[in-house]
């Protein structure tokens, strides 16, 4: 297993009220992301707890791709890999920025 942990400073605060959301399922080739409204609006956290070691060079990228497309503000995101690819990982963050820019509880 390998952790990875990305602190970015973004432009603006994400959307919505919602406190928390979460998006996807941990099985082969798939990955569950948990995003949290506990950070002060100029910052982002995503934490990364993955069975795939050595990728963190695609992790940075993926990320830093998410941060500046996102600006995703206010949010810690907390993903558990089971091995997806780029695009996945891109599409269950931006999923997440979705459910969580939702207005609810």
């Amino acid at each position: 297993m390998e952790d990875l942990r990305f602190e970015h400073s973004v432009r603006t605060r994400a959307g919505g009220t919602r406190q928390s959301a979460i998006v996807g399922v941990v099985a082969s080739g798939n990955l569950e992301v948990l995003v949290e409204r506990v950070l002060p609006d100029a910052e982002c956290a995503i934490e990364i707890r993955t069975a795939a070691v050595g990728f963190g060079e695609v992790w940075t990228a993926v990320i830093g791709d998410f941060v500046d497309r996102y600006s995703p503000g206010g949010l810690r995101f907390s993903i558990n890999d089971g091995g997806a690819r780029p695009d996945t990982v891109s599409l269950r963050l931006a999923q997440a920025v979705r459910s969580i820019t939702e207005n609810g509880q």
